[in-house]
């Protein structure tokens, strides 16, 4: 199984970092280690506890406090193997534990919770000429197969190109790590996005001509979505699409014309989505595929087996988007914006590159107007999921990182003020919708003292506590 995995802004632990929400004020020892836990409990979620045996993760910091030499991650886990890492972030704490990178961090939680035989690989911190952003963050590479060459591929305003050959059973392949430019939506960096995808494509080029029917599985974040020439036409060149020729037509890989195909075409298109922006499910999150994967030599795809990893009351919000990393509480909270895109292959020993995978229902790309996008949150079991007054531990309240993202059951008196505020269990909190339009129709249909009655996901904006109400539906 390889997985495809966002796991933003995993930070080291020395308080050295470019990201001001990362800062030792805001961002302790104590939430890098939930950080940590919280990674590892999403990935012992598969293969039966065991973990996939390839991740593609991306959004690792950077060091910024590198030692003289490349951490000997195996030296690390030996070194350590009688703490934890509770202990080592903890009371064990000292400057030598400071001093190791994320990854490494990481790779000792993995042990901790028995996902164990990975080697790690990082990708150089290295970039163009051109580039006129520092890489805050890189890709690295889990793997428990031998690994045969590892090459970093600076690209334009973005980090580098994680390539990793392994070994599988004796056959060799290609795993490409990506992390693209973000704004996937904004023409003016798409063209930084063309420029990644010609840095992918030119190496894909060079593997295909010595060996057309090459094994190789790029993933990772494009910061594009799969359609993106569908989704967002005014784009007349996407990198995505027309430079790297991402396509999903499943036997069209056959041929000679296209030679990479995008698994997210195995899904329904109502089941398309890893990451939300704007009320809107995006495909951010990727695994793209070769042609080599369809033959009858070396590593095979298996058919159909792509999905995106959600796990309710673990990664997953009751309303079916990404539990996202929140900083609040002591140890902060939550997972990524992002849900994880896996895909199962196996070894076949025909050694035969002119026989193809026998497809149960091949996807073909047909075109037209791009899949409806929009979060159908009126479609939620809200009497199901949503948590009620009489749920809540008397003078508990509900203030805490345990109950952010939960949609709740909200009786209250609307308050004083110019903000649509309303009084739930002793506390006070603004009523928000992302319809304007329901905003102020809420607001005047609503005085001071009147009994509003809805369902409202608990969240946080700038310090301030609120229920938002995701669909007009939501008002009863």
């Amino acid at each position: 199984m390889v997985v495809a995995y966002n796991v933003e802004n995993l930070v080291d632990a020395d308080g050295v970092t470019q990201f001001e929400d990362y800062q030792p004020a805001k961002y302790s020892r104590a939430h890098c280690l939930t950080k940590l836990q919280n990674i590892s409990k999403v990935v012992a979620q598969f293969e039966d506890g065991r973990g996939p045996d390839v991740i593609l993760f991306e959004e690792i910091e950077t060091d910024f406090t590198p030692a003289k030499t490349p951490p000997d991650y195996d030296a690390i886990l030996k070194r350590y193997a009688g703490l934890t890492i509770e202990e080592m972030l903890g009371p064990k704490f000292n400057p030598e534990i400071a001093d190791l990178p994320a990854e490494a961090l990481l790779v000792k939680a993995f042990v901790d919770r028995g996902l164990t035989g990975y080697h790690v690989i990082s990708a150089e911190n290295i970039k163009t000429a051109e580039s006129t952003h520092p890489l805050a963050q890189k890709c690295v590479v889990f793997t428990r197969f031998p690994v045969k060459q590892v090459r970093s591929h600076p690209t334009l305003d973005a980090r580098a190109i994680l390539e990793v050959q392994v070994e599988v059973d004796g056959a060799p392949l290609y795993l490409f790590a990506n992390h693209w430019k973000s704004g996937a939506g904004d023409p003016e960096t798409e063209k930084i996005r063309v420029a990644n995808a010609k840095t992918l494509r030119t190496r894909l080029d060079e593997i295909l001509r010595a060996d057309p029917n090459a094994d190789i599985v790029l993933g990772g974040d494009f910061n594009s979505q799969y359609n993106q020439k569908q989704r967002y036409p005014k784009m007349k060149v996407t990198g995505i699409n027309d430079i790297l020729g991402s396509q999903g037509n499943e036997l069209a890989i056959r041929g000679a014309a296209r030679d990479l195909y995008n698994l997210w075409y195995e899904l329904p298109p109502a089941q398309r989505g890893s990451d939300t922006f704007k009320e809107e499910w995006g495909t951010l999150m990727q695994i793209i595929v070769s042609r080599g994967l369809y033959d009858f030599r070396g590593v095979q795809y298996v058919d159909g087996s792509f999905g995106v990893a959600k796990f309710p009351d673990l990664n997953m919000e009751p309303d079916g988007t990404p539990r996202r990393w929140s900083f609040d509480g002591p140890a902060g909270s939550g997972f990524s914006d992002h849900f994880p895109v896996f895909a199962k292959f196996i070894t076949v020993p025909d050694g035969r590159t002119d026989r193809y995978l026998s497809l149960r229902n091949a996807s073909v790309d047909r075109g037209g107007p791009p899949p409806d996008t929009k979060i159908d949150y009126a479609k939620l079991d809200l009497e199901k999921t949503a948590v009620t007054a009489a749920q809540v531990p008397a003078g508990a309240g509900i203030r805490s990182p345990a109950y952010l993202g939960k949609i709740f059951r909200v009786e209250g008196r609307v308050g004083r003020g110019s903000r649509l505020v309303v009084d739930y269990l002793g506390d006070t909190y603004d009523v928000w919708s992302f319809d304007e339009a329901l905003r102020t129709k809420l607001r005047a249909a609503n005085k001071a003292g009147a009994m509003l009655r809805f369902y409202g996901e608990l969240s946080q904006y700038k310090d301030r506590w609120q229920f938002i109400i995701r669909d007009a539906s939501w008002v009863k």
